[in-house]
């Protein structure tokens, strides 16, 4: 069995490698990871946009293999929050015929690291930097802002693995 991740992001491709092993007939399948571009923005700003660049990224890495791949995160609005928006991971893997896609739990950024977001732009990387939350530029391929945000108790790799885990669900019926 082949398995391709539309991804270099290390946190993205160690959560998927890791939950496979807890998947008896995915567990020895040969990986490849690629660089696959989401085809939307560098930070998206709905559900829907999450939801496409995870299935883009799927289906560009979609090559010569069994399953392939796509997770990408992204904001949606919430009604109710502070700031209207949260943050979601969503996980699509493609067989060739169809999508399955998983969602993680949602979870709201700082306000300031959100008004960054919104008014300048900014990914949640640069947002989280500026807002000084962080002196690591690319903290999403880190522990991730939910993991600074949560002291280290929910990691951006065990936040993607939610969303795996919850794709997966199609791939055992």
């Amino acid at each position: 069995m082949k398995i391709n991740i539309g991804s270099t992001n290390l946190i993205k491709v160690d959560a998927v490698k890791e939950l496979l092993q807890h998947y008896p007939h995915l567990k020895d399948a040969v990986i490849n990871i690629m660089e696959v571009s989401s085809g939307v923005s560098d930070q998206p700003k709905s559900l829907e946009e999450t939801v496409q660049g995870a299935m883009n990224r799927a289906l560009g890495a979609y090559k010569e293999c069994d399953y392939s791949f796509g997770i990408e995160s992204g904001l949606m609005e919430v009604p109710k929050t502070k700031s209207g928006f949260m943050d979601v991971c969503v996980c699509s893997i493609f067989d060739g015929g169809e999508y399955h896609t998983g969602l993680s739990s949602a979870w709201e950024a700082p306000k300031k690291v959100m008004e960054h977001m919104l008014n300048e732009g900014l990914d949640m990387n640069q947002a989280a930097l500026k807002a000084g939350l962080t002196d690591n530029p690319k903290v999403g391929s880190a522990e991730g802002l939910v993991g600074i945000m949560t002291k280290g108790r929910l990691t951006r790799k065990e936040y993607t693995k939610e969303a795996i885990r919850t794709a997966l669900i199609h791939l055992e019926q």
